[in-house]
């Protein structure tokens, strides 16, 4: 069966000339067109028959596996065929495809994958990125590595980008590529703004504006929430309400059957409410919805490099997600939205998502990298680079997992790349080979990558999780969510060739699994066994008090949150003293500790940051105690040292001399940049300090001083001078502002009696601002112009200060007058 655009009746079809036309001459294009536009259903199908894609399959990426699915099948439907014949896909564990496949659906990974065991694609003759704008991080991988490929060996191959939302005019200048606009027909949206809303009564807010947009409107209704358990805990109070009305959830942890039945119409013809993740913001056709429930909440990974932990947070969602979500109520025809947040509110939404490669944990982005044979990943053609401290931390989990070795991939990494999941995961599965684990070890990878199939009260010892699913494979437990993990465990068995073990498992042998997966995060009880661990990479975390694993002496953490202070341990397992002697390290410890009195030096047995065994250290490289002070001072800030005023004085004079005279180059000696290059001019004063005392004695003004060339030096006491004689013969100190300001001159009033012109620095170019004082040191008179103030404002304030100071002499002619710094005598 042929496949006749014009039969959708879809807005995309007006634009497919456009597209064709560009497609022809350009091996790269944009299109841009609404959700419900038909963009992913028409396009694939009406390039299958084109003359430069010459018998070569078409390879289309989305993110999220369900969509994947569900367009694969819509696409075959459309052809008259069964999903697998001419339209195929390819998920992680899951492929239908076959030799007749001209179109493959796949998701995530599996074109990073592709384009890693073939770097030209051969037999591929376009790629295209649906849902561009959902921005996951294998899209943007996986761009990355297209784009070099296209390139360097293949500018026949077309690469097609897809998208609702998208910041277009930065991705066609970056990609260097025409675009197309499907202006869509959207149907209008009455939108009704239901006031700000309480994440704490998510699920009671949530189901009484449902029941108010049931009562009100006619057609299905999609409900969108955070995350399952807003969702489960939303769909028990509208059971309760709604007896007539079908009630699905949809999220990704669901199993397929149960998506699908959330997505297609009701068998029996009955009203749906469907509770939905992000899941249904774009990718999802979702049949007979005219009304939108938004909550105004996402649930999104944020990975924090300085934990090397990911945490899941609730967050607003951002005003394009808003802008789409709407939209699914204005498919079918007009629609209504009832958004749980105020107009204020929504006027403050951030306009676009965060990227994923901006908040996620990048360790499989830099061992694809690594594999890729790239030396620095920002010389990619990214959307947007990843941050720079993401990248560090994932390659140092990589040497640390021995995957990569001065930047390059070893035999282990590339073992690593081969397997579907995680780095720490397949380096766990693999060294699980040399001690005869590997079946314990597919169990306890497969239990990690989904959600507890535990309760919260079962506690936090893993191999409850493992006993679990053994009992349910020998037909002993029921449980839903153990189907799942058990053909995940089943996949990863076959891959390593071994069959399953349902025999007790032995907790050591779980806890040696998890420490080569998670070295960073082997526990040691802390003193006192209060339920608290101090980790290796010097974190502290703590069990429940009532938990059976709180009293143990070392653990191996699979699961901890990066909470600030003490975080929770969510999945762990009892871990043997003695199988820890490989990744024992004998280190010298110099360091700066301005708690615990200031510089020390040990001789430590130690696994990262847990102490086994420490000893003074006696003989230590004097450099190396130099730079824990240095790092110390940079980490701590300037309260270690003594920034008294007269170091503030000499650094405004300097930075008013980087404003003021463009002659001469003037450091920056701002305090934050002193304390990032301390090192380069106090170490020398360092060698002799212990204490934190010792360190608010150095004399910074003295020390920064002959930090300066002797040349500026000199200039720097010319051109902005600490003090200026008056006419009294009293030197007195001048204030520089940080900021290039007039500097101050507090003088009192009779001290320059006979001084016409207002003193100057910088060679005469800056005027000084007098703050001329009385006797008494108050305020009299603030001016930059002193012979106007003898001229027109003398005689004023000398009538007033009489009056104060009759003891004081106050001449009718002050530039004649001789400048005192005591009391004269008045003259009769």
């Amino acid at each position: 069966m042929s496949f006749n655009p014009h039969n959708t009746n879809l807005p995309i079809v007006e634009v497919i000339g456009e597209v064709k036309q560009h497609l022809q001459k350009e091996n790269t294009l944009i299109v841009h067109a609404p959700p419900g536009a038909g963009k992913s259903t028409v396009i694939p199908l009406v390039l299958l028959d084109e003359k430069w894609l010459n018998g070569q399959k078409i390879i289309m990426l989305e993110p999220r596996r369900l969509a994947a699915r569900s367009i694969a099948n819509r696409l075959a439907e459309l052809l008259g065929e069964q999903v697998g014949k001419r339209v195929g896909y390819r998920i992680r564990f899951d492929s239908c495809v076959s030799k007749t496949t001209q179109l493959e659906v796949v998701t995530e990974g599996i074109l990073t994958r592709m384009l890693q065991n073939d770097n030209a694609l051969e037999g591929v003759g376009m790629v295209i990125f649906d849902e561009f704008h959902e921005r996951s991080l294998f899209a943007d991988v996986a761009l990355a590595l297209s784009h070099e490929a296209q390139q360097i060996l293949r500018p026949d191959l077309r690469i097609m980008i897809m998208s609702a939302t998208l910041n277009m005019p930065q991705l066609t200048q970056l990609l260097k590529a025409p675009s197309v606009v499907s202006e869509g027909r959207q149907y209008p949206v009455d939108i009704h703004y239901e006031g700000d809303n309480d994440l704490k009564l998510l699920p009671e807010l949530t189901s009484r504006v449902v029941s108010k947009a049931v009562a009100k409107n006619e057609g299905d209704i999609l409900v969108f929430l955070p995350g399952e358990a807003e969702i489960k805990n939303t769909e028990a109070i509208l059971r309760s309400k709604h007896k007539g009305i079908a009630i699905h959830p949809l999220y990704g942890q669901l199993p397929p059957q149960k998506q699908f039945a959330a997505i297609m119409p009701s068998r029996e013809g009955r009203r749906k409410i469907i509770l939905a993740t992000t899941i249904a913001e774009t990718s999802l056709t979702i049949e007979g919805v005219k009304v939108v429930v938004d909550c105004g909440f996402s649930r999104t990974l944020k990975f924090n490099p300085n934990t090397g932990l990911s945490r899941l947070e609730t967050v607003e969602i951002t005003n394009d997600s808003a802008d789409q979500r709407a939209g699914r109520a204005g498919r079918l025809g007009p629609g209504v939205c009832y958004r749980m947040w105020s107009k204020a509110t929504h006027h403050r939404l951030n306009k676009h998502r965060t990227p994923e490669i901006e908040e996620a944990d990048l360790a499989s982005l830099a061992l694809e990298m690594a594999k890729w044979g790239v030396d620095d990943i920002i010389k990619l053609t990214w959307l947007t680079p990843p941050p720079k401290g993401h990248v560090l931390q994932a390659n140092e989990l990589l040497e640390q997992l021995e995957a990569i070795e001065n930047g390059k991939i070893t035999e282990h990494g590339k073992a690593i790349h081969q397997l579907p999941c995680h780095p720490r995961l397949a380096h766990m599965l693999l060294l699980a080979q040399n001690n005869d684990l590997t079946a314990l070890a597919c169990d306890i990878a497969a239990i990690l990558e989904e959600r507890d199939p535990l309760n919260r009260d079962a506690g936090i010892d893993i191999n409850l999780r493992i006993e679990a699913l053994r009992r349910y494979r020998t037909g002993s437990l029921k449980n839903k969510r153990l189907k799942h993990i058990a053909k995940i465990s089943a996949q990863y068995q076959k891959m390593l060739s071994v069959v399953e073990d349902n025999s007790p498992t032995d907790p050591f042998e779980t806890g040696l699994l998890l420490a080569y997966a998670y070295p960073e995060r082997i526990a040691h009880a802390t003193p006192g066994n209060n339920a608290q661990f101090k980790l290796a990479n010097g974190n502290i975390a703590a069990a429940g008090h009532e938990d059976d694993l709180a009293h143990e002496e070392w653990l191996s953490i699979a699961s901890v949150n990066a909470r600030d202070g003490v975080g929770r341990i969510f999945l762990a397992s009892p871990l043997n003293p003695r199988d820890l002697a490989p990744m024992v390290k004998s280190v010298e410890s110099i360091n700066w500790d301005t708690k615990r009195g200031g510089f020390s030096a040990f001789s430590e047995l130690r696994i990262g940051s847990i102490i086994l065994q420490q000893k003074p250290l006696q003989d230590y490289n004097i450099d190396q105690k130099i730079k824990a002070i240095s790092d110390a001072i940079k980490k701590e800030g300037a309260w270690l040292l003594n920034f008294n005023q007269e170091v503030e004085q000499w650094q405004n004079r300097i930075n008013s001399l980087r404003i003021w005279d463009k002659n001469h180059e003037w450091p920056d000696v701002s305090t934050n940049l002193l304390l990032s290059t301390n090192n380069d001019w106090l170490s020398p004063y360092l060698a002799d300090i212990k204490k934190p005392e010792d360190l608010k004695k150095i004399d910074l003004k003295k020390v920064l001083q002959h930090h300066l060339n002797y040349n500026l030096q000199q200039l720097l006491d010319k051109l902005a001078p600490e003090r200026l004689q008056v006419p009294s013969g009293s030197n007195i100190k001048l204030k520089y502002g940080q900021a290039g300001e007039a500097p101050i001159l507090e003088v009192r009033l009779q001290e320059v009696f006979g001084l016409l012109e207002t003193p100057t620095v910088n060679n005469g170019n800056v005027k000084v601002l007098l703050h001329l004082l009385s006797p008494g040191f108050k305020p009299v008179q603030v001016t930059n112009d002193l012979k106007s103030f003898w001229n027109n404002t003398y005689f004023e304030v000398k009538k007033e200060l009489k009056a104060r100071y009759p003891k004081h002499h106050w001449p009718d002619n002050p530039l004649e007058a001789e400048p005192l710094r005591g009391v004269k005598n008045k003259r009769n």
